[in-house]
């Protein structure tokens, strides 16, 4: 095996790892691979020699390289934000699917990087790199260019910011809820989607343009049902899945994937809803194939997508 050969081999023994530090500190799965690949290229024309912790020297080229997408990112399109929603991990509901995904997903609930989302870059390294990752501040510290104690303060903000985003550990009272939403929506039971709201609760839906309209924030509970049951017409298609470790559904006329909905559940309520309708962010290979073929399609649902009703 040549040096070249065994450095590539190195590298791949770390992909899973860094993959997972690239989508917290990103909340983009494209991004994430392109963050990852830089690291490659700057790993393959360096003298490691000296380097005896080949995983750490990678998890922090990573963040930086990370660090300089975000505050690119920040500096443009922040308008679009308030309704962007993360690149989902979207799973079998029974959890049979490849390690990679869990990792992926593991202890990194949609609503949590939707929270990330709105952190200064420095912040958001810190708290991930730290608190997601156990890297040492004094690590850490001169990717963001700080004083370890300054660069604990950078986590500590983003610690109080996120707290109550963590994705909650009762799965099956999560599924319950999750389920009791979609018979509701079916059935168009207005009270039943009331009582499983939260009088505040937030659904954001972002679209990226696609055939069911602009992106949108809908605060409030009568809110939130009203919109969902405008949509009561897409719920015969949901099917269970798990987004990002945690029950949610994926909508799939006609066997393509039309949008995810992600919940976060506090106690009996739920409290947030994210969709992801963006055709293009959802064509993706894991996505296709749990969408997979369904029955008949309402004529005026299919003419709406651009999917065979027969």
């Amino acid at each position: 095996m040549t040096e070249h050969e065994l450095l590539a081999e190195r590298f791949e023994e770390n992909r899973s790892h860094l993959r997972a530090v690239a989508y917290r500190m990103l909340g983009s799965l494209s991004e994430a691979e392109d963050a990852v690949q830089e690291a490659w290229l700057r790993l393959d024309r360096s003298d490691i020699s000296d380097v005896h912790n080949l995983g750490g020297w990678l998890t922090t080229v990573v963040g930086r390289v990370c660090l300089d997408m975000l505050r690119s990112r920040k500096s443009r399109r922040e308008d679009m934000w308030d309704t962007h929603v993360p690149d989902p991990i979207v799973s079998r509901a029974d959890g049979t699917d490849p390690e990679e995904l869990a990792v992926l997903a593991d202890s990194v609930g949609l609503a949590m990087l939707v929270v990330l989302d709105t952190l200064p870059p420095a912040e958001r390294l810190a708290f991930v790199l730290h608190d997601m990752f156990a890297m040492p501040f004094d690590d850490i510290a001169p990717i963001v260019d700080k004083s370890t104690a300054a660069t604990r303060q950078l986590a500590s903000r983003a610690r109080r910011k996120v707290q109550g985003a963590a994705p909650e550990p009762d799965l099956p009272r999560q599924r319950r809820i999750v389920d009791a939403f979609l018979a509701a929506s079916r059935g168009g039971d207005f009270q039943a989607l009331l009582d499983l709201l939260d009088p505040d609760v937030l659904l954001r839906a972002d679209t990226g343009g696609g055939p069911i309209g602009v992106s949108q924030l809908v605060r409030g509970a009568r809110a939130v049902v009203e919109q969902a049951l405008s949509f009561a017409r897409f719920a015969q298609y949901a099917r269970p899945v798990l987004i990002n470790g945690a029950p949610g559904l994926l909508n799939a006329p006609g066997g393509r994937a039309f949008g995810v909905m992600d919940f976060t559940i506090v106690g009996d309520k739920i409290v947030e809803i994210n969709i992801l309708a963006d055709p293009t962010r959802l064509a993706r290979p894991e996505i296709e194939e749990l969408a997979g073929p369904t029955g008949p399609v309402d004529p005026k649902l299919g003419g709406l997508l651009g999917l065979p009703t027969e």
